[in-house]
């Protein structure tokens, strides 16, 4: 049984199947039933180990996001990060280790409700708002490779995927897809025929589903379609964000480099703030503890020769919020 899920958790993060009944050939190629690997992934989302069977989708092409920093004082942080949940906009919520010391995405459906929505935050909680929308990403496709009972690794994807369209400049490609992507962002429903149930909801045909998808991946603006982790819960307990204060004409050099390291599951731009953030170029790194994690850093620094790169490491704290992202206007919690 451990082995049949340690197979579903590896193969399964991505290129999950576009059929009919998905489940059967997935139970297939794992030798069991589709009643037991739907019955497996139910188990493991009740337990938190699994977020949700379903797509991800790269960043600002189904709406618009950002990522938000707030300076708190620590007798206070807990109370603006309870207020800041409150928002549905918000799906992560983190402690960092530093004097910006509470992280947190925002998604909303255009620039203006976004605006908006860190306004109200802002306005809500007594403190500023740092906004570092997403410049450019080198490597965003977070998977995790499982070894139950073992250290687990990062599952490193393709770096340098083309850049995808934004999903309006798509409309004519996806017709009504704005309701398909209302249905699924919380994830495919656990059933022998998800496609059909999704179809039934919409008023549409099982094949349309199944196209619909397989465009919006062959377009980029799915990341990845399967099984999607969480971290903490399956043997990554520590994790850190990185960022690095680089000269701009070698940002897209380093961020390529960085985002093929074995231990980075993000590699990202972001805009400097100056004075208060001179950070242009941002990384995840995680591991099995906060030793692993400064292992990882180091052998970067001195691997890619990043010793004059000015950089700063900030390690999560408390995980206040975490869950898939809300689209197209669907915010009511």
């Amino acid at each position: 049984m451990e082995l049949m899920i340690e197979k579903l958790l590896n193969d399964f993060q991505r290129n999950f199947p576009l059929e009919p009944m998905p489940f059967e050939q997935i139970a297939r190629r794992l030798n069991t039933s589709p009643e037991q690997v739907l019955q497996t992934l139910k188990d493991l989302q009740a337990r938190g180990a699994v977020s949700r069977v379903g797509p991800v989708f790269r960043p600002n092409t189904v709406g618009v996001s950002t990522l938000a920093a707030m300076s708190v004082p620590a007798h206070r942080l807990d109370s603006i990060a309870a207020i800041i949940n409150q928002f549905p906009q918000v799906n992560h919520n983190y402690e960092r280790e530093h004097r910006y010391n509470l992280w947190f995405v925002v998604i909303a459906e255009n620039a203006v409700a976004l605006d908006e929505t860190l306004r109200e935050i802002q306005l809500e909680c007594g403190y500023r708002v740092l906004s570092l929308p997403l410049v450019k990403d080198y490597h965003i496709d977070l998977g995790f490779r499982m070894n139950l009972g073992h250290q687990p690794d990062i599952v490193a994807a393709p770096v340098g995927h083309s850049e995808p369209e934004s999903y309006s400049e798509r409309d004519m490609l996806f017709g009504d897809a704005e309701d398909l992507i209302e249905v699924i962002q919380s994830g495919l429903p656990l059933v022998a025929r998800p496609y059909q149930a999704i179809a039934n909801r919409l008023g549409c045909s099982e094949q349309t589903v199944i196209d619909k998808l397989r465009n919006m991946i062959d377009a980029g603006i799915i990341k990845r379609l399967g099984v999607v982790v969480r971290h903490h819960e399956l043997g990554y307990s520590a994790n850190a964000m990185v960022v690095w204060d680089v000269p701009d004409a070698q940002v897209d050099e380093l961020g390529g480099q960085l985002g093929r390291q074995d231990c980075v599951t993000l590699c990202y731009q972001r805009p400097r703030r100056l004075p208060d953030w001179p950070y242009n170029l941002f990384c995840m790194v995680h591991g099995r503890d906060r030793e692993d994690v400064l292992e990882c850093i180091e052998r970067m620094v001195n691997g890619l020769g990043l010793d004059d790169i000015p950089h700063t490491v900030l390690f999560s704290g408390k995980r206040f919020k975490q869950r898939g992202a809300r689209y197209r206007g669907r915010f009511n919690g």
